[in-house]
């Protein structure tokens, strides 16, 4: 499949900081790392002993979304649910410190704002510790968001929905957000749970899940699997839950595209990966639904919006833990990516 060519990557990635800002919805949190390096084994369990060398913060989960949004030039608003502990003005702060507004957020005593901790090495991350609870929002909350996110629908270009199973995103929630974009004619795409019923998305523009996640879902919808290609996954999903497109990760071996809007496509589409080295995968679904729904946006072909993500991802993966893109290093992987292809 060829490359997309250097005119149309720039003239789609120049659009970026003229697009109205996007919504962005979801479960959100901070993600930790404690990195050190490991010389011995405690005499009180045959575990490592990690001397710290370094400690830092990030936005994790949907927040990573809004600051890929805003590393590309573009404004976004964050929409989730953090309780009401020093975790949750932590993450406020980092919000704030990042040029990220917090009026989307909403405080719920009765919940916990999640937290990840990952302890690493140069070499390997040794342990994760979460610090979350995943029930579901009470009616009360769920209202409470919608009622923000509407607040914010009548100037924004887009909603992108981030499900990370952190009981965020009810049944009720996605429909409403759904329906919401619908009448104000706004592009919806998805990033959807592993544990959510594949109906909850039914309706969105763009469905982005990965092969394992694609393959329950068919599961879930009375089909078998392993009687169904990619491609015939991905006309299930779009059959069903009445999308417009699919985007299926696959991760070594790229992307798989299905657009029901355009005629010329009959079959599914691969876009192979283009990561010339993987030293952390954190991070790079989120990268990849920021800049499929921006370059949709700023009228891109599925496929073009395709290429432009998947370099996107090859940025991230090759930088430690979670990480975003800016225009400068999308458009360098990209020049060099363009070398290859030569």
């Amino acid at each position: 499949m060829s490359l997309i060519t250097s005119k149309r990557f720039e003239e789609i990635i120049n659009k970026f900081s003229d697009i109205n800002p996007f919504i962005v919805v979801g479960d959100v949190g901070i993600d930790k790392y404690t990195h050190g390096s490991v010389n011995r084994i405690s005499p009180e369990a045959p575990v490592p002993v990690l001397e710290v060398q370094q400690e830092w913060l990030k936005l994790g989960l949907a927040a990573n979304i809004s600051h890929n949004f805003q590393t590309l030039g573009m404004s976004s608003t964050i929409c989730g649910v953090i309780g009401n502990e020093d975790r949750a003005n932590s993450f406020e702060s980092l919000l704030e410190d990042t040029g990220l507004k917090t009026w989307g957020i909403i405080r719920d005593p009765s919940r916990v704002t999640t937290y990840k901790e990952r302890i690493t090495t140069a070499t390997q991350q040794i342990c994760r510790i979460d610090y979350e609870r995943s029930e579901m929002l009470s009616k009360e909350t769920e209202q409470k968001v919608i009622e923000r996110l509407k607040d914010f629908t009548g100037d924004h270009s887009a909603i992108v929905i981030e499900d990370y199973s952190k009981g965020t995103l009810t049944k009720d929630l996605i429909k409403r957000i759904i329906d919401e974009g619908k009448d104000k004619k706004l592009l919806v795409t998805v990033d959807p749970g592993r544990n959510a019923p594949p109906e909850f998305y039914k309706g969105a523009n763009l469905l982005k899940p990965n092969l394992i996640e694609a393959r329950t879902m068919v599961d879930s919808l009375g089909y078998t699997h392993e009687k169904q290609s990619v491609g015939e996954m991905a006309e299930v999903l779009c059959d069903k839950l009445k999308l417009e497109k699919v985007v299926i990760t696959l991760g070594p071996q790229g992307m798989a595209l299905f657009d029901t809007l355009d005629s010329s496509q009959k079959e599914v589409k691969i876009i192979p990966t283009v990561a010339p080295e993987v030293f952390d995968v954190s991070g790079a679904g989120d990268t990849t639904i920021t800049l499929l729904t921006a370059s949709l946006i700023a009228g891109a072909t599925l496929e073009e919006a395709a290429w432009i993500s998947n370099c996107g991802a090859g940025v991230v993966i090759a930088k430690k833990g979670t990480a975003t893109v800016n225009i400068v290093e999308l458009l360098t992987f990209y020049r060099k990516l363009r070398e290859t292809y030569q």
